[in-house]
């Protein structure tokens, strides 16, 4: 009985770190994935989820029949869905419209409402910010999450993701890479990992469009910003857990070099993870060019492709989209086909 888990919450955690072999190879670097889709909901933000809400509780801040709300990319919205179903509270996430099909069925199948807006600057009033809070402004017995901001997102990084990490290498860890949405991953996992040995190096990989390179790197708000497809990393806006200070750097990955990596990694490694993983770690053998000596290179991987099918796994849309050609699709051996024309190739 000693391995029976009191809730799903329990299975949170944990997650395996697994060597990169084939598309790292011909690197005098060894790269490590943290696989975080071993999580229930599928991703990292699962852990962060149940934290915001137990510290929540403890603060009186949510009761017992009260409404989660929250702004959220997709990820976040599953692991408070998750914990919510738990523990019985009611939960309205707001989603910009670029975000997949996918993540709205799997909110919708947790029990949530799913408001959707459109892709417009945080300070407008119809962007998914805004629209969060006027609807936990309105609703009785509602508690906004606020994962932007909420200092128990990267904390919780920093006691349970960070050294699981520096247990899991025996504390040979000589660079940790990752995306910024919220920040609170990198920057309580960076926190962590400078305590255990300040010449760990934390850089961030940030999609073209982003803002945030910009304002590591020259102090300035790029206005507008750009658009692109990865979804769940890079922002318009600085979240108060974007730790700038504790960053050592910044690399910018472009859409198509995300999405294609996204597809090696399943096909050479066996990782069904999303695009902001592959951006991670384009990103990371982006900086790994600059180190000297042999290095052990840390990637998160923060969620599973299973929510992505409808983009990065699907030709059509990567056809349109310009990071897949239609000679790419006529010609690739993964495709669906009919009994007959399956007999049909055995006699070319």
């Amino acid at each position: 009985m000693s391995q029976i888990y009191g809730s799903i919450l329990e299975a949170i955690g944990n997650t395996p770190m697994v060597r990169l072999n084939n598309v790292t190879k011909g690197s005098k670097h060894q790269f490590f994935a943290k696989v975080e889709y071993f999580n229930p909901g599928g991703s990292i933000k699962d852990r962060v989820a149940v934290a915001m809400i137990e510290e929540a509780e403890k603060r009186g801040d949510l009761k017992p029949g009260g409404t989660i709300v929250e702004a959220t990319s997709g990820n976040t919205g599953v692991g408070l869905a998750l914990a919510a179903a738990v523990k019985g509270y009611k939960c309205i996430f707001v989603m910009p419209e670029k975000m997949s099909d996918e993540k709205r069925a799997i909110l919708r199948a947790y029990g949530a409402k799913v408001v959707i807006t459109p892709m417009v600057m945080p300070e407008d009033p119809m962007s998914h910010y805004s629209v969060s809070k006027k609807i936990a402004d309105e609703t009785p017995g509602a508690f906004l999450v606020n994962q932007f901001h909420n200092p128990d997102n990267p904390e919780r990084h920093y006691r349970t993701t960070g050294p699981e990490i520096w247990k899991q290498m025996d504390g040979k860890v000589d660079m940790i890479v990752g995306g910024a949405g919220t920040g609170g991953t990198l920057s309580g996992i960076a926190r962590y990992m400078k305590e255990m040995n300040p010449q760990v190096k934390a850089i961030c990989t940030d999609p073209i469009g982003s803002i945030l390179y910009d304002l590591f790197y020259h102090k300035k708000i790029v206005d507008p910003p750009g658009s692109y497809k990865v979804e769940g990393v890079g922002e318009d806006m600085l979240p108060d857990n974007v730790h700038l200070d504790i960053y050592d750097g910044f690399v910018r990955v472009s859409d198509p070099e995300a999405f294609a990596m996204t597809r090696r990694l399943v096909a050479e490694e066996g990782l069904l993870v999303g695009p902001s993983s592959a951006l991670a770690l384009v990103g990371a053998m982006k900086a790994a060019e600059k180190l000297e000596k042999p290095s052990n290179i840390v990637v998160i991987f923060p969620d599973s492709g299973r929510a992505y099918l409808s983009k990065a796994f699907n030709d059509k849309w990567m056809v349109e989209n310009e990071f897949l050609t239609d000679a790419d699709m006529k010609n690739a051996f993964n495709r669906v086909v009919s009994a007959e024309e399956a007999l049909a190739d055995l006699k070319k």
